[in-house]
């Protein structure tokens, strides 16, 4: 199957570092694939926390990736790099990439691309990649959960936290979450957290242990940083882990060392776009055999808040800044 591929796209460019309103869509030349990628028409991409740091000037693209903001799509192959194995022109996937998803044409490396789920459209499976290849390498790889732990999900009604919630749950941990107010309480419960804490009005530490009978939980996966760092040493149980995936309070942190090594702590973090593609292949080979299942099943879901024009990536932008959003926001590219 052949494609007829334009010269040009078009494409979300940052004009200068700031607001949303920095977002503009501008024509750029369409990539060609390269050994070991696909060229991807997006129908759908996500827009996540990060996105919103590049546009800020916090979080640049590795080193010789596109300057296009944008880390996860679904859409059609319409055309294949030599070394490709695995898809061809007219093959519908979903990817994870490290730029350029919001525009028209995106370069995928192959290992990084997966088929949709059985009875997802493009919309929903564009809102898989980032959030549950996140979840499932910090859950697994660094916090080693498994049946019969706790959790407590900090910002449980974003994309990470919605993901979390459900993949935590389906391996059997009970889940403790955070969210603004009572209405993101309650669909965290709905997801399956055994308790939602309203941070506004609720000491998470206290809750947590007098759910647990002062002991604590097992698990802390955080993404605030900053003055979250104590309180949630202070939430662990003996034998604690802690995993960090961003840092939106701020990266500066006090560590009192007795209380990680009274209770034999352990403390990792990770992030997925600086990782290569044979690292980035592994959590996707993880991901297809582990969560596609129970997303086929319908035992886990991405839930999808809010979906733009690729054109309004500003507004979508914006709309993330407010908070209001429970679980993701999307542009839609393409038919």
């Amino acid at each position: 199957m052949s494609f007829d591929i334009p010269a040009t796209m078009t494409a979300i460019e940052i004009s200068e570092f700031g607001g949303p309103d920095v977002l503009k869509p501008a024509t750029v030349d369409t990539p060609s694939p390269r050994d070991g990628e696909l060229l991807v028409k997006v129908s759908a991409a996500g827009v996540n926390f990060p996105d919103t740091m590049q546009r800020q000037g916090g979080y640049p693209p590795p080193p010789g990736t596109t300057d296009i903001p944008g880390l996860e799509l679904a859409g059609q192959v319409v055309a294949a790099g030599p070394g490709t194995k695995r898809f061809q022109p007219g093959d519908e996937v979903c990817a994870l990439v490290s730029g350029g998803a919001y525009a028209e044409y995106c370069l995928v490396p192959e290992p990084q691309a997966l088929p949709l789920p059985g009875g997802y459209a493009m919309a929903r499976a564009a809102a898989l990649p980032e959030n549950f290849f996140t979840v499932w390498t910090n859950l697994f790889d660094g916090a080693k959960l498994a049946a019969g732990d706790s959790i407590l999900i900090h910002g449980g009604s974003g994309g990470i936290g919605t993901a979390a919630i459900q993949v935590s749950r389906a391996f059997g941990a009970t889940v403790f979450t955070t969210a603004r107010n009572a209405n993101k309480c309650k669909v965290c419960e709905e997801l399956g957290a055994s308790r939602a804490i309203n941070y506004t009005e609720e000491d998470f530490v206290e809750v947590v242990k007098d759910l647990t009978g002062g002991a604590g939980c097992s698990i802390v996966l955080d993404m605030v940083g900053g003055d979250y760092f104590a309180r949630n040493l202070d939430v662990l149980a003996a034998e604690g882990r802690m995993v960090q995936v961003a840092v939106q309070k701020g990266p500066k942190v006090e560590l009192f060392i007795p209380t990680v090594m009274s209770k034999r702590l352990r403390y990792t973090g990770s992030t997925l776009r600086p990782r290569n593609i044979e690292q980035k292949g592994a959590i996707a080979a993880a991901v297809e055999e582990k969560l596609w299942p129970l997303l086929e099943k319908g035992d886990i879901k991405p839930l999808i808040y809010e979906t733009f024009p690729l054109e309004q990536a500003a507004d979508a932008h914006a709309l993330m800044a407010t908070s209001d959003h429970i679980g993701k926001i999307m542009l839609k590219v393409a038919d």
